[in-house]
This record gives C-alpha cells, structure tokens and sequence, in this order.
C-alpha cells in the first residue's frame, strides 16, 4: 500500500464549508440510478430456465448473459468515471438511463441467445453510469461528515434493490414470461432517466473539470491508483463486499442443502439477513454525526470478524446434516449488520481520498468489486452443495484483508497537496 504523491486537492463546488448534506431529492435520484445494476441483475435469475427452454441452449450458456452483464458493468465504470470528470456528470448519467432503457428492449425482443448476451452487454455498460457516477456526484456535493451520512443514506435505498429484485422477478414472471422482465426493466430504466433529468443538477463546474485525451485520463486514473491513502481505504470497501459476496453466492447452499430450507424459506431468510444491511446503512447514516467515519468503520470490521469466528464455531461444533436454522441465522444477521456499518464508510471515505479525480476514484472502487465478486463466486462452492468450509475460508481470508486495510486506513491519512497546472 505505497504510493505516489497525493492527487491535487480540489473543492467540487467552490465552497468553503467544513460538512454539507445531500439534498434528498438528489439522493432519491441518485440512488435510483445505482440501483439498476442490481436490480438487472437479480430480477431475471428466476426466469434463467425459460431462456435455456426457449432458445433450446444449455444452463451454462444462458447463464453468459450474467457473466456478460457482470464483466460490462466493471468494464463501463472504468470508461465513464474519468470520462465523467471532463464532460461533467448530469449528461452521462441521463444518457446512461436511455441507454439502459433501449438495451432492456433489445434484450426483450431478442430473437438468439447472442441478440440477448448482446443487449446484456450494452445494458451493463450503461447500467455502470449510475453505480459510478452516483458515488461521485455526492463527493462533488457534500463535505466532510456529510458524505459519510449521504453515502450511508444512499446504500440504505440501494440495498433494497437486492432485497426485493428476486421477488419481483418471480412475480413477473409467470405472466410476462422472461421477455416480460425485461420490458420491466425498460419502464423502471426510463423512471430513473426522468428522475436525473427533474432532480439531479450538474454538479462538477467547468472550472474543476479536468482537461487532456485518453493520456490524462490513464495518468488521472494512475496517479490515483497509487496513492496509499486512497488504496488503503478502497481495499477496506472491495474485501469487506468480498465477504458479502461470499455469503450471497453460498447463502442458498448453506441454507437449502445444509440447514434443509425449501427455496421458499431460503428467500424469506435471505430476505430477513439482508434487512440487516438496510438496518445499520440507517443507522449508521444517524451515527456519522456523532462519531467519525473512521470509527463507525472499525467498529463494523470488529462486529464483522467476530461474526465469521462465530459462525466457524457453529459449523465446526454441528455434526453432519445438522446444521440448525436459528445459530446460522445468527451469524448471518450480525455479519450483514457489520457490513452495513463498513461499505459506506469505506465507500465515503475512498472517494474523499481521490481529491479533485472522483469519477476516476470512483471507477476504479467500481471495477474493482466486481471483479473481486466475480472471482469469490466460484471460489465458495469448490468443495460442493455440503460444506461450508470454502465459504468460511474465502470469507476470513477477505476479512483479514479488510483489518490490514482499516490499519493502513488510521496510519495513512490524506494529506492535500498544492495543485499542479494540467
């Protein structure tokens, strides 16, 4: 976690002030925008065997339309944030709704499996505008505390998307078919497009936009890639939903194959853990007034690593086949309440450290998640539906990676430096 010197400093909007809040129409708007991503992604899982009926191809086919869609996310953040910090945020963020709108279409009137993986593609690409340029139009906005509480708010509205996206999507589907799921998600793309357009300001003024060609834009992102404070924070948010993302790949194996759920049971305990990061994003929006973001973070790292010891001692004291519903249930909860405590702190606390270079920032903690997430999927089932020893493994191992992190995060602070002439 070394680096180069500190990214210029910059104040976003030419204020002064020490702290400053979001206005919560931008908030709404903002956080509706975010949401797509997930809500793409999650909505139309139930609907994976119709698509392999219909276009008579094999499971692991259809299922490159969520790989697809994944590698297109991660791939869009890194090309719209530093783009973002010349042309300014409003613009892309509206076009990237219309764009989300019209690949919904293609995808709902797709002939092939490939017109459909096509319009994934295109529809995680413009789906990343609103996941990395609403992280950069709340630093270009707040101040200080009021980040960390808009950031808190902000994850608080988009962790719902999760929640209720499989439900949604198995409600639709037995009416509109798959097909119907995406003309769903073409109205909701075109909702988010009208909420920028009615509540979200441009909020990054020429004067403090940056200026070059695709040179500047590597240097940007370069010289923010390797500047420790910003790495150590960002390592802090990408292991720390490396866990998350640990948990959610395994939860319907642990909870149908080892506990026993029916898939009915096992979407009413997702449901109820993932209300625990709905909890404390709240609560923890509420405490950042009281406490710094640095200590709400390590008391979530400590409420999270010793969530993980106690679920390895769960698992380790329950013989074969009796794994039991009420102590995993437990584990769970406390780690999703621990986690909510740390994403946005983590989250607000990364892009205060890119300092003038925010959708640059903001790109690189994007594509970082998802290519972390996209690694620890696989990794939790190596040993098969019956153990949960991958799971424990990958998650503590991610976890002692966040306590490093949260270490460098106290010994490393941001320190400005004088701007240089671009």
């Amino acid at each position: 976690m070394t680096g180069a010197g500190a990214p210029p400093p910059r104040d976003p909007a030419g204020g002064g002030r020490a702290t400053g809040s979001v206005p919560g129409t931008v908030l709404l708007a903002l956080a509706l925008t975010g949401a797509i991503g997930p809500f793409a992604t999650d909505t139309y899982l139930p609907a994976l065997p119709l698509i392999v009926d219909e276009f008579g191809v094999s499971a692991s086919t259809a299922q490159l339309t969520l790989t697809a869609f994944m590698v297109s996310l991660a791939v869009g953040q890194l090309v719209i944030g530093p783009l973002s910090d010349r042309m300014g945020r409003r613009t892309l963020l509206i076009l990237g709704s219309v764009g989300t709108a019209l690949a919904a279409v293609l995808c709902a009137l797709a002939p092939s499996i490939w017109v459909l993986v096509a319009g994934r593609v295109a529809q995680g690409f413009f789906g990343a505008a609103g996941i990395v340029l609403s992280k950069a139009v709340v630093v270009d906005v707040g101040r200080g505390a009021g980040v960390a509480k808009a950031f808190a708010t902000l994850m608080a509205i988009q962790s719902v998307a999760p929640v209720i996206a499989p439900l949604v999507g198995g409600a639709v589907v037995p009416y509109g078919g798959w097909r119907g799921v995406f003309w769903l998600l073409a109205g909701l793309s075109v909702v988010t497009a009208v909420g920028v357009v009615a509540a979200v300001p441009e909020s990054l003024h020429p004067d403090s936009r940056r200026t070059g060609g695709i040179r500047t834009t590597l240097s940007d992102m370069r010289t923010v890639a390797t500047y420790a404070p910003f790495v150590a924070r960002v390592s802090a948010f990408v292991f720390t939903f490396g866990v998350l993302f640990a948990y959610i790949s395994a939860s319907p194996f642990i909870y149908q194959d080892m506990v026993g759920l029916s898939p009915t049971a096992y979407s009413v305990a997702f449901t109820v853990n993932a209300l625990g990061i709905l909890v404390s994003n709240l609560a923890g929006a509420r405490l950042v007034g009281r406490f710094a973001p640095e200590k709400i973070l390590g008391t979530g790292v400590l409420g999270m690593v010793a969530a993980i010891a106690y679920l390895v001692v769960v698992v380790a004291l329950s013989p074969a086949g009796t794994l039991g519903l009420a102590p995993v249930t437990v584990g769970f909860v406390a780690l999703t309440l621990s986690v909510g405590l740390i994403l946005p702190n983590a989250a607000a606390l990364s892009m205060q450290a890119t300092q003038g270079r925010s959708g640059s920032g903001s790109a690189l903690l994007g594509a970082a998640q998802f290519s972390l997430a996209a690694l620890v999927s696989p990794l939790t089932g190596l040993a098969g539906p019956a153990s949960a020893t991958p799971l424990l493994a990958v998650m503590g191992a991610c976890a002692a990676l966040v306590v490093v992190a949260v270490w460098a995060v106290f010994s490393r602070p941001v320190v400005s430096r004088p701007a240089r002439a671009t």
